[in-house]
């Protein structure tokens, strides 16, 4: 992480700005500063819209075709999610947050910020996905 966005989130940690003044600073940064691209070649880094999850595996639904699953979810939608939870009640997040850890899903929405979203993002580069079949392949990766 640059020292220009470091020095952003500590002013959003401080109170001295808005979550979504932060977002635009941040966002005017991405825009305006070249990255470093893989292979050593310098322009701008592209910033992801989607996520996307692909599998392929032998037997389809009806069992003698092969099975596709192909989903694009726009990163856009996630950001904005992180945003809305800032305008639930603490006491329906805590309710939220209990019927989660019922269904098996132990997160805590009070503690969701949108750099975390970012972060995420950041490292879906490195990504790796595991599957013990040998017939499926999939795939996870931001585009």
């Amino acid at each position: 992480m640059n020292e220009q966005r470091r020095q952003i989130l500590e002013m959003l940690a401080e109170g001295k700005i808005t979550a979504e003044e932060a977002e635009r600073l941040i966002d005017a940064l991405d825009r305006g500063q070249p990255e470093a691209t893989p292979g050593g070649a310098s322009g701008p880094k592209v910033r992801p819209k989607y996520l996307r999850v692909m599998a392929d595996f032998a037997d389809g639904p009806s069992g003698d075709e092969p099975g596709r699953v192909n989903v694009r979810v726009p990163l856009q939608l996630l950001r904005a999610g992180v945003r809305l939870t800032s305008l639930i009640p603490p006491q329906a997040l805590t309710h939220v947050n209990a019927e989660l850890a019922k269904s098996g899903v132990p997160i805590d929405l009070t503690q969701l910020k949108p750099q975390h979203i970012e972060e995420l993002v950041e490292q879906l580069d490195d990504l790796t996905v595991d599957v013990d079949q040998p017939d499926v392949k999939v795939k996870v990766f931001c585009e």
